[in-house]
């Protein structure tokens, strides 16, 4: 797919800057232009764009001098020097600042629209290398058991395709990257994966957010604003929480989907974009419907293929592989040797309830290691770190009334601390905080035969 730019052009000729305009827009382009250097400086700190063209030699402050404040102030657009006054000093200086080209006027158009397309592969390949460094180890779906095997055969299954996704799933179980897997899997793994999180966004912004402004189109507007669908181009966006998008906004949506134009707010004309649309929710969609709370139109139009991610608590068998990659990450983060798990605190961590799923685990394996008092993680360390986390919410303590569920927390808190310690009863009475007598009376009280327990577990 041919991709298309924003431009801007600087130069103090009027007629330079109506004919480089008018090639660039015959060819798809966007091209914004100004005759000086300080307007130029001030549109590029305050837009985006794919490419800056600039005259070396201008009235006032030069090209050059641009180009060195443009560099100063953290603007990373590539810029394209263009001089009809060109030699090899001014070359060897302009390329020295950090152009990307030095071109000599009179300029073909076939030469002017090369360097953009090349412009635009460098561009895209330095933001692929960006977004490598920084995802290293970062987003990669780690499983081993049955559960998830079918969720990524299911990925596997429609990455290829344009069909719209919903992945639905609670918080913490990694919507976003499931989302980044179906992107870099599709044909489109190419282009640009955007992402918004509907529920973080002001209900008044979102449709700047997603559709961009023109300058002036709003207090504040002080710049032209690209919208997620045109970052998006020939990508991937992905809506999160898209249950939570006001209604106003969802039927906006709807005719985006149905018409696959934009239009920017304050703007004159639709833009056509082609993107593809992945959205994700913890919210029960249905019943959002039924509510009157989501648009039915739209929910047929983006549940076409719901993705179902299971909490953690129904992938217990993955907290192993997923404990020793989240160790190793932060033990590269912050420069540590690797500290592996024992398997007791291994088998602790896999009878946490875990409503924060993933997310939660991963900031529980930090902090384990931080709390560590040898070169391992041990049961010990689990039980001081996650003390009351023991029973699981779908199991005999999450039923019934109160005390009924206190009381089978206590029992299962006892007999799990009772097996990590190999039935030792002074040292679980030290675990969990309380004198050996008062271990038996607490035992007896929740229906623990300490002889019965022991044999069981074969001790």
């Amino acid at each position: 797919m041919a991709q298309k730019a924003h431009l801007l052009i600087v130069d103090d000729e009027a007629n330079t800057l109506a004919s480089l305009a008018r090639a660039f827009r015959l060819e798809g382009h966007e091209a914004a232009v100004c005759d000086n250097a300080n307007k130029a400086l001030e549109l590029a700190k305050t837009q985006s764009f794919d490419l800056i063209l600039s005259d070396v030699v201008m009235p006032g402050k030069d090209g050059l001098t641009l180009l060195e404040e443009l560099k100063a102030q953290g603007v990373a657009t590539p810029v394209v020097m263009m001089s009809g006054q060109a030699h090899i000093e001014m070359a060897v200086r302009a390329t020295r600042l950090g152009a990307l080209d030095f071109l000599e006027k009179p300029i073909s158009t076939e030469k002017l629209l090369l360097t953009v397309e090349n412009a635009l592969k460098l561009g895209r390949l330095e933001r692929e290398n960006r977004d490598l460094a920084s995802r290293l180890g970062k987003h990669e779906i780690v499983w081993q058991g049955e559960t998830m095997r079918r969720v990524i055969a299911q990925v596997e299954r429609v990455a290829a395709s344009e069909t719209r996704i919903c992945i639905l799933g609670e918080t913490g179980t990694g919507k976003e990257l499931v989302a980044r897997t179906l992107h870099e899997r599709s044909p489109r793994a190419g282009g640009p994966f955007i992402t918004l999180n509907c529920a973080a966004v002001p209900a008044e912004l979102i449709e700047s957010e997603l559709f961009g402004h023109e300058k002036g189109s709003f207090t504040g507007a002080a710049g032209r604003h690209l919208g997620k669908f045109e970052q998006a181009q020939h990508g991937t966006i992905f809506l999160d929480e898209i249950g939570d998008m006001p209604l106003t906004m969802q039927a906006k949506l709807l005719r985006v989907l149905e018409e696959s134009e934009v239009e920017r707010i304050g703007g004159e004309r639709a833009i056509t974009v082609d993107v593809r649309v992945v959205v994700a929710t913890h919210r029960d969609l249905e019943a959002q419907v039924r509510d009157g709370k989501f648009r039915q139109d739209l929910f047929h139009r983006v549940f076409v293929f719901p993705l179902r991610l299971p909490p953690l608590r129904e992938r217990r068998e993955d907290i192993p592989a997923l404990v020793e990659h989240f160790a190793l990450q932060v033990s590269a983060v912050n420069g540590w040797k690797p500290m592996p798990f024992t398997p007791d605190a291994m088998a602790g961590l896999q009878q946490q309830p875990w409503p924060g799923n993933v997310r939660e685990l991963r900031n529980a394996v930090e902090r384990l290691m931080l709390l560590a008092t040898s070169d391992e993680v041990t049961a010990e360390t689990v039980a001081a770190a996650l003390p009351v986390s023991v029973a699981s919410p779908d199991s005999a303590a999450g039923i019934g009334p109160l005390a009924d569920r206190v009381r089978a927390f206590e029992k299962q808190t006892i007999l799990a601390e009772l097996k990590r310690n190999h039935h030792q009863i002074s040292n679980t009475a030290r675990a969990l905080g309380l004198e050996r007598s008062h271990l038996y009376k607490k035992a007896e009280q929740v229906g623990i035969d300490l002889k019965a327990a022991k044999n069981e577990d074969g001790h």
